[in-house]
């Protein structure tokens, strides 16, 4: 009988590591620098709050003044695409 171990799964150093948001990107989620996941749960906390995710299509980020510089002037994007989108709003 085979024995199986469990592995347990490591967080990528990457996403742990703070980043320094821009001056668009920290008017929603502040101007500290924070991981990137932590960046992301900021951005859905302002979603959520403010009811920016479209009503029929769940998967859609509707933007409001402060969203539409983050997302390139777009009125809506995908889940998807703001991941995307905001890696441009990270300083190097």
């Amino acid at each position: 009988m085979p024995t199986t171990t469990k592995t347990t799964r490591k967080a990528n150093p990457a996403l742990l590591k703070p980043v320094q948001p821009d001056a668009e990107l920290a008017a929603v989620v502040g101007s500290d620098a924070i991981p990137r996941s932590e960046i992301i749960k900021k951005l859905w906390d302002y979603i959520k709050k403010h009811k920016l995710q479209d009503e029929k299509n769940k998967r859609n980020i509707n933007a409001d003044a402060a969203l539409k510089p983050i997302f390139g002037g777009k009125d809506q994007v995908s889940m998807f695409e703001m991941t995307k989108l905001v890696s441009g709003h990270i300083v190097k």
